[in-house]
């Protein structure tokens, strides 16, 4: 159950940066309570996780989580530069990812 609390927790820190570029400066309220609302839950659903998950694993793959969704995210709805290079690169975070996932005791 902890995995899939800190991969909800990942997914919902994608939701929180996106809603944080949405909201304009906190001046749309309605993308700035979404901010709010998802990082409060990815939060909360962190710190579960890390009751079972060693601390510096779950750090590291919310993070990673969060990067990639983010970058992925910016590249479709904000017409970030789509690269190869960085594409590549962030298949490589994934790839660490699913690594601290398999070496992890948990």
């Amino acid at each position: 159950m902890a995995w899939l609390f800190l991969l909800l927790a990942g997914i919902l820190e994608v939701g929180f940066t996106t809603c944080l570029r949405l909201s304009d400066g906190f001046r749309n309220p309605w993308w700035s309570a979404g901010f709010f609302l998802s990082a409060g839950l990815s939060f909360i659903l962190l710190e579960r996780a890390q009751r079972v998950i060693p601390l510096g694993t779950a750090y590291a793959i919310w993070v990673g989580i969060g990067a990639a969704g983010t970058a992925l995210v910016g590249m479709w709805l904000f017409h970030e530069p789509l690269e190869s290079l960085r594409l590549v690169l962030l298949a490589v975070l994934v790839a660490a990812i699913i690594g601290l996932k398999l070496v992890s005791p948990a």
